[in-house]
């Protein structure tokens, strides 16, 4: 099944900005639904708490995603994508 993966304004700006492609997003989010699903997948994911929650959020280095994923509709969407220390701000 494919998943629709959308991105926020502020996650476009940001790729847009650092001259990164989607892909540096969207695999670890596939990664990402694939633990979801049971399958056993190397990923850094952890469900957020507090403000964020109901959020999931995956380290791709030294860069956070934080995300949300709709099973019903197979979509799943960015919220925010930036830097360790500026994704929680």
């Amino acid at each position: 099944m494919d998943w629709d993966i959308s991105f926020s304004k502020q996650v476009d700006k940001f790729l847009k900005t650092h001259h990164l492609d989607d892909t540096e997003i969207t695999i670890p989010i596939i990664q990402s639904i694939k633990k979801l699903s049971g399958q056993t997948v190397s990923v850094d994911l952890k469900r957020m708490s507090g403000e964020w929650a109901g959020y999931l959020r995956v380290r791709s280095g030294k860069k956070r995603i934080i995300f949300s994923v709709n099973f019903t509709n197979h979509t799943a969407h960015v919220v925010v994508f930036d830097y360790r220390g500026n994704v929680y701000k």
